[in-house]
């Protein structure tokens, strides 16, 4: 199991394709683990080496005790992409994972040379209601916010899909220290003056029944960064990968080549299948 260690924090991490082929990095959304990325996997472009972690206090990775910081998420990122000898990547980040990128862009742009913005923004909630949330946790755990997390994250089709378990699965198994600590890092985080300053090719990416980033606050965001592009997937919610894989593939494999990220030459992708 590979990992990486950073000021005492261990991480999880997959690092699979060519060691020469474009890096495409994935950063995952609060209550999720690097699984969340296998449904589009299968039908993006062969030859590419993609990146995925499980931020602190998620999946296989450590769990230090909360509260933590955004700085120390995009920390994270940055020790991992280091540790691999990357630069230049396609930073792909969904809801927090997306503030990430954000952040990693304003620290860091000799690591990242584009970045998709997927269900994000640069400020999300309210210190009080991620305050609410952390108490509901505090008290019941995450199983506690479980039915109301996955009815924001999720149209009301995908509710009664048979694949839902799979991904009710993946919200129970967070530490609730992790989601407390990651709750609270969102919490203190408003990116909207660094993000304005940004000068990077950008896509977001939106869910037209999005109830934790609803695309009006996506799009928001993306229109900080001069030139960046805005796509919004029907007939999906907050982790739209899931629900439009063949709709969100197709589009990030058009930035890979608007952006040069693939070379010409790279063979067109093969659809594949997604987990259950």
């Amino acid at each position: 199991m590979p990992e990486f260690t950073r000021d005492g924090v261990r991480l999880h991490y997959r690092d699979e394709g060519p060691r020469d082929g474009p890096v495409v990095v994935f950063a995952n959304s609060l209550g999720t683990d690097l699984r969340l990325w296998e449904p589009i996997l299968p039908l993006l472009p062969p030859g590419l080496r993609i990146v995925r972690y499980d931020m602190r206090g998620h999946g296989q990775s450590d769990v230090p005790p909360a509260p933590y910081t955004m700085g120390a998420l995009v920390s994270d990122a940055e020790g991992l992409l280091d540790h691999l000898g990357i630069r230049d990547c396609l930073f792909v980040g969904l809801s927090i994972g997306g503030m990430v990128a954000q952040g990693l862009a304003v620290k860091r742009l000799d690591l990242v040379r584009a970045m998709v913005l997927s269900n994000t923004a640069a400020k999300i909630g309210s210190p009080k209601l991620w305050q609410d949330r952390i108490d509901g946790v505090r008290a019941g755990g995450v199983a506690a916010l479980t039915d109301a997390i996955l009815e924001r994250w999720f149209s009301r089709a995908f509710l009664t899909d048979p694949r839902l378990p799979f991904w009710r699965d993946m919200v129970l198994a967070t530490p609730d220290e992790g989601y407390i600590g990651c709750s609270a890092a969102i919490s203190g985080t408003d990116f909207y003056t660094p993000t304005s300053g940004l000068r990077l090719p950008t896509l977001g990416i939106a869910g037209s029944e999005d109830g934790s980033t609803p695309p009006d606050l996506v799009r928001e965001t993306v229109n900080l960064i001069p030139g960046s592009r805005f796509v919004l997937l029907r007939r999906a919610g907050h982790l739209p990968h899931v629900e439009q894989p063949e709709a969100y593939a197709e589009a990030l494999t058009d930035f890979l080549r608007e952006t040069g990220h693939l070379g010409a030459a790279t063979p067109e992708t093969k659809p594949g299948t997604a987990p259950p």
